[in-house]
């Protein structure tokens, strides 16, 4: 986990206050220094809590959470594959709480008008996070179906498929939650567009999970009706080696009782005359399965 670590950063009209990972001694001096509620600071750093927003008096609160870089295969839930952060903002501060670094979360030269303008700069960076990791699952899903197609089944696991496929309903289950927050988030009228912009975005993300998903789903589908098509081959052949030998160990076993009064045995072409009778069973069979058109 990161070290505490604080910034802040005073543009023209605002100014945005960051921190990362702050301890529970610095929780309750930042709920005291800005006012802010402590069960709101409190749930800011809860691992698994979902988005939400809020109103007070004297500030929206926010909280989204966005991909994080090193999703591993086996991350199945939303507190593994996602981070969160929690946002104070009104017109005169912005401040952004989490656990974890974000990338543009960090200071840079770019100038804002107001908080909600940078507000929007940070949800539009959030809502980036998802395109990777849709583009990743989009990959590995394919070449999971290519394998599978080409018959290398050596290179497809089950469990894979289905981290791919888990992976990628929690994350639409995510952005659902996510689209529906930002849709109560409250800005001036001037970034109402932008604010549309980005829930068009979240939307197109939206369908293009549903879409990967259904892949998935496809893949593990095929995935169990390929192996159950070699199982039931391997069956076949195991039925076809059974139907052949059967009449043929009968015989055997008859001829190998060795009983006092079996004159086959006291025939001189006795053991010729039983080899060719077997083989013509064996080319009887086989002949019968060539009609069917089980060979």
């Amino acid at each position: 986990m990161s070290t505490s670590t604080n910034h802040s950063v005073q543009y023209e009209n605002f100014e945005w206050i960051d921190f990362c990972n702050p301890k529970q001694s610095e929780l309750e001096a930042i709920a005291h220094q800005y006012q802010l509620d402590y069960y709101q600071i409190a749930d800011s750093l809860e691992a698994g809590h979902l988005p939400k927003f809020e109103q007070t008096e004297k500030y929206h609160f926010l909280i989204l959470r966005g991909l994080t870089d090193n999703i591993r295969k086996g991350d199945t839930t939303i507190h593994e594959l996602s981070n969160k952060v929690a946002f104070f903002y009104n017109s005169d501060r912005i401040i952004t709480i989490h656990r974890f670094a974000f990338e543009f979360l960090q200071p840079s030269e770019r100038s804002f008008k107001s908080t909600d303008e940078v507000l929007i700069h940070f949800i539009q960076s959030m809502a980036k996070t998802y395109w990777s990791h849709l583009e990743n699952l989009d990959e590995q899903i394919g070449k999971a179906e290519k394998n599978i197609f080409l018959r290398d089944y050596s290179k497809v696991y089950m469990k894979d498929l289905y981290y791919f496929r888990t992976q990628t309903r929690i994350t639409k289950k995510l952005l659902h939650i996510v689209q529906s927050v930002v849709h109560q988030i409250v800005v001036a009228p001037e970034y109402k567009s932008a604010l549309q912009d980005i829930n068009d975005q979240l939307l197109q993300l939206t369908l293009s999970y549903d879409e990967v998903l259904e892949n998935a789903n496809n893949a593990m589908n095929m995935f169990m009706s390929v192996n159950a098509l070699k199982s039931n081959e391997v069956v076949k052949l195991l039925t076809i080696f059974s139907a052949f030998f059967l009449p043929l160990t009968f015989i055997a076993g008859i001829y190998g009782m060795n009983f006092k009064h079996m004159p086959e045995l006291e025939w001189v072409e006795g053991y010729y005359l039983v080899l060719a009778v077997m083989l013509l069973v064996a080319v009887v069979i086989f002949y019968w399965f060539k009609r069917r058109r089980i060979l």
